[in-house]
């Protein structure tokens, strides 16, 4: 949701700029496919987007077609492999925080959990 002030700035961006009310448009439309876990609207979403001449929505759209069965998927299947992408993330982050500090012992003893032993 836009603040006031910002939707103010919306409005004249999209006067000043057809582009811009363009990249909008294809932006919330998208969105909305999204949010309400149907598919079928993106193949006319995909053609209007590549229609755009907008290079970067244009290449995105491209980018989709090229796995179009994986991004169906995505929209309309309750299951997500966000927390097998968070923990891969998670890992690389401290990869990149120990490079050249440390060997895969510490590596081992920052991912896996403490284990008590009595």
């Amino acid at each position: 949701m836009l603040t006031a002030q910002q939707a103010r700035r919306v409005d004249v961006l999209k006067r000043g700029s057809y582009p811009f009310a363009l990249m909008r448009i294809l932006a919330m439309r998208f969105n909305a496919i999204l949010r309400c876990g149907r598919s079928e609207p993106l193949e006319i979403w995909m053609d209007d987007a590549i229609n755009s001449g907008l290079v970067p929505i244009v290449r995105f759209a491209r980018v989709l077609r090229r796995d179009i069965d994986a991004v169906h998927n995505a929209i309309e299947l309750p299951w997500s492999n966000g927390q097998a992408e968070g923990q891969i993330n998670r890992l690389k982050a401290i990869k990149r925080a120990m490079y050249g500090r440390a060997g895969p012992e510490l590596l081992r003893a920052r991912m896996l959990p403490l284990h008590h032993t009595k």
